[in-house]
């Protein structure tokens, strides 16, 4: 085994060693624990003393030096090393959700400074790259030629040039995106950093004008994003950001804009089965149902209570009640919406559940589904089901979250996990060297990616771990960042019932 042996396959041993007796459940504290280790992997720039993945050095830290700009930090998407800045900004407004809507939970497990923590690596790389008002840098780094190698983050030998969005070049999306990410994060900070909080606003309030004034698909001004992600419009971006920064500034304005703009920007008419970092219109429906149910819709109650009945549409798809019009399933049970990296898909709408339950118990309050009213509790059985899949009840018996479990996956597709670190392998491996060497091994990867959540099996839950075989073994951060609210809530719901398998 390399000497390099992880912090999380400690972690593993010292769970199993005091575990005694077989598991009758599972660990949704440990895997909330390792969901935020991820970040930690997936960090870029300059990394701190407290860092706990210890296979991790520093890396990119000339990013934008060629552009005279600082762009260093922020997080890298997958198993690769480019900085695409529409995931990323997602990923923090999924984790910023999850600490604002389980706030309690995270903070009885004692994560909320990990999640403060992975929000704030997110939001102070899109603060450096908001260099004026109206120009975001979007993306660090091209993708093709990224994965023409496979190597390192601290040996990076590829292009790092950075792309933005402007008055000329506009991007509704990716502005809007990352204007509702700092909206979100400046929520999760209020409570114990005010000034912060009050900066997220500033930039969130700014690039939320540029998004709106300025209109364009992001995909059309940095090119190089079309092969890896395309955006299918900008309209739910606008809306979702208006939505947050409703949520964080009270500001009648932005509640009339998602009200005005209902029908003209979809918001009202799109009745989707998919959440994702391209498509947030569920996540607005579910939004504004809080405003509603909570009794602050005032005179714009009729439009939320449209945007309600898509929430609800969305919900009933996943819960198999929509009268037919449901999310498909595996026949272990696991939602399948895509081919390509359908875990993604699961987590952001077990995410989605787990929320509207919330806030259906808060008002207590039922889901009107076609087939029949439901009970919030039935929305989180469904949670549950989903992250009980991901975590090893399935039929593959293998743990989907790496580094979870007894089984789960040895070749992950992560440049950084397949090579073994710096710290242990001291000369620099080459852009081809790494696929040779590395990439082509049938040894497992001598580091553990603790907290991936990789692609996931097939429509027929069946699963190859092959490093090559990236639609189902690459991990990402729109992914992951959804398993920290559901698992806190899971934990506070689950925690004492049987723990173990962690």
């Amino acid at each position: 085994m390399n000497l390099n042996i992880s912090l999380c396959m400690l972690l593993i041993a010292l769970v199993l060693r005091l575990g005694g007796s077989a598991p009758s459940g599972f660990n949704y504290g440990d895997a909330l624990d390792k969901s935020l280790m991820f970040f930690e992997a997936q960090r870029s720039g300059k990394l701190p003393l407290q860092q706990r993945v210890k296979w991790r050095g520093d890396s990119g830290l000339q990013d934008g030096f060629q552009q005279r700009v600082d762009l260093v930090g922020g997080y890298y998407d997958a198993g690769d090393h480019v900085k695409f800045g529409l995931p990323m900004a997602y990923s923090v407004t999924m984790l910023a959700w999850g600490a604002i809507e389980f706030n309690k939970e995270i903070t009885d497990l004692n994560q909320m400074g990990h999640a403060l923590w992975a929000i704030k690596w997110g939001t102070d790389y899109f603060i450096k790259a908001h260099t004026q008002p109206n120009v975001l840098w979007g993306q660090v780094g091209d993708g093709v030629s990224d994965h023409y190698c496979w190597e390192r983050a601290e040996d990076m030998t590829t292009s790092r040039g950075a792309y933005k969005i402007d008055e000329q070049h506009p991007g509704s999306d990716l502005a809007g995106e990352t204007a509702a990410a700092l909206a979100a994060a400046a929520i999760a900070f209020r409570p114990y950093n005010s000034s912060y909080s009050n900066l997220l606003l500033v930039h969130a309030k700014q690039l939320f004008t540029f998004a709106d004034r300025f209109r364009g698909l992001y995909d059309n001004s940095i090119s190089s994003a079309q092969q890896f992600y395309t955006s299918s419009g900008y309209s739910d971006e606008l809306l979702w950001a208006a939505t947050w920064l409703h949520l964080a500034t009270g500001n009648e304005y932005y509640i009339k804009y998602v009200v005005d703009n209902a029908v003209y920007m979809g918001g009202t008419g799109w009745a989707v089965k998919e959440f994702s970092w391209d498509n947030k219109y569920a996540g607005v429906q579910i939004l504004l149902s809080k405003v509603l149910l909570e009794g602050k819709a005032g005179a714009y109650s009729a439009t939320l209570k449209q945007y309600q009945a898509k929430a609800e549409y969305f919900t009933c798809a996943c819960l198999q009640k929509n009268d037919d019009y449901n999310v498909q399933k595996t026949p272990g049970g696991l939602l399948y919406v895509r081919e390509w990296n359908n875990m993604q898909y699961v987590s952001s709408a077990a995410f989605l559940l787990a929320v509207y339950s919330n806030y259906l118990s808060a008002t207590k309050s039922q889901l009107n589904c076609p087939d029949g009213q439901t009970q919030p509790q039935e929305l989180l059985n469904f949670v549950k089901s989903q992250a009980d899949y991901i975590l090893g009840k399935n039929p593959a018996d293998v743990s989907y979250l790496v580094g979870y479990g007894a089984k789960y996956p040895l070749h992950v597709h992560h440049r950084g996990a397949s090579i073994a670190s710096v710290f242990a392998l001291h000369y620099d491996v080459g852009c081809t060297q790494g696929f040779e060497m590395w990439y082509n091994r049938a040894e497992p990867n001598p580091n553990v990616i603790c907290g991936g959540l990789v692609g996931g099996p097939d429509k027929n839950d069946d699963f190859s771990d092959e490093r090559s075989n990236y639609e189902q073994t690459e991990p990402t951060i729109s992914g992951s960042a959804p398993l920290v609210g559901i698992f806190a809530k899971l934990q506070s719901l689950y925690g004492n019932i049987g723990e173990g398998e962690g």
